[in-house]
């Protein structure tokens, strides 16, 4: 929910449970709860681990929690996906919270109840299916965010304004986020879109919780997107903030959308659209063409995958419209990327 006092709405929860254990992204400042012991994690993706996991668990341990306890998860989707993890198995399960500190958090990551770790080289390849009790999202947050990761979290925002089903002639999100101008309007602007991202995430999810079908259209840009990721993580290459997810997902739209133009008709004005936000605030992406190779076999190696080996995306046939389970061969997969090196 959205809450303007993040302690009034924390107060029925550390009323109501036995033991409650705050678990913190050490970029976050300090949740005073007397009492409420604290765990503080340095995370990023290449700490999206086991061994962070097992960190958490032993914290949990050594607070001799119980079944009955809570664990507040205050962070980034790195910081949530790891502690949701750790709560889903402690024990075969205790509640937690989510308190997103990120846009990316905020509107992702800390709903709909997916939690994990990278292992392998590959994002998010260990994970559950693990609903927190509440999320609290307070847009205040955001008035302390960096440009990049402000504009990591909008990239999933445009992502929900593509796939959110139209009502009438226009899908009314998509073209309330493309008049939204980074540049120069309030960040207070921004919490009725944030809200209605997660309604909208909310209501997929509730209709298909752990992701046998139509869930699968919260995945358009990440087929091509996670493998963009994960090949800068190999390479070393997470300088300047400019790999951080979002941006990730902005390129790999961009390529499902070339993909959707060519194999199911879908409107260019879209692509066009996407491609100039791409231009103005997220830059070009930083790989080559010698790169393809490498992201057509992550991309081969992705979870959503049903078949060892396919490539298997969600494109739309209009915007509103998504397709998923859409297998694409490994030319075209060479033609979008190419597209999009191009640009």
């Amino acid at each position: 929910m959205i809450c303007n006092d993040l302690h009034s709405a924390l107060t029925p929860f550390l009323n109501d449970y036995q033991q409650v254990c705050i678990v913190r992204d050490e970029g976050v400042k300090e949740l005073r709860s007397e009492g409420v012991k604290e765990l503080v994690l340095r995370t990023s993706e290449q700490t999206k681990s086991l061994e962070t996991v097992q960190v958490i668990w032993d914290f949990l341990f050594a607070q001799e929690m119980t079944r009955k306890g809570l664990v507040i998860a205050v962070g980034g989707g790195v910081l949530t996906d790891l502690a949701g993890f750790a709560a889903a198995t402690y024990k075969r399960g205790i509640d937690y919270i989510n308190i997103p500190t990120t846009l990316l958090a905020m509107v992702d990551a800390s709903s709909g109840g997916k939690t994990g770790f990278n292992y392998h080289g590959l994002k998010n390849s260990i994970g559950a299916f693990y609903p927190p009790v509440e999320t609290l999202i307070c847009p205040a947050w955001l008035k302390t965010l960096p440009t990049e990761q402000f504009l990591s979290g909008f990239a999933e925002m445009l992502k929900t304004g593509l796939v959110k089903k139209r009502e009438g002639e226009k899908n009314a999100l998509w073209e309330a986020l493309l008049g939204y101008d980074l540049d120069t309007m309030p960040l207070d602007s921004l919490a009725p879109l944030i809200e209605e991202c997660v309604g909208v995430k909310e209501e997929i999810v509730a209709a298909d919780p752990k992701e046998s079908g139509l869930r699968k259209v919260l995945n358009f840009g990440h087929t091509f997107g996670h493998a963009l990721e994960q090949i800068q993580m190999v390479n070393g290459q997470w300088s300047n903030g400019k790999w951080l997810h979002g941006y990730a997902v902005v390129y790999g739209m961009i390529a499902e959308l070339y993909l959707s133009v060519v194999k199911l008709g879908c409107p260019k004005e879209p692509l066009q659209q996407l491609t100039q936000l791409m231009l103005h605030y997220y830059g070009r992406p930083q790989c080559k063409c010698s790169d393809r190779e490498a992201l057509i076999s992550l991309m081969q190696q992705d979870k959503k995958n049903e078949r060892a080996a396919e490539i298997n995306c969600t494109l739309l046939q209009e915007i509103g419209s998504p397709r998923t389970n859409l297998v694409i061969t490994t030319d075209e997969a060479n033609e979008a990327l190419e597209y999009l090196f191009a640009l």
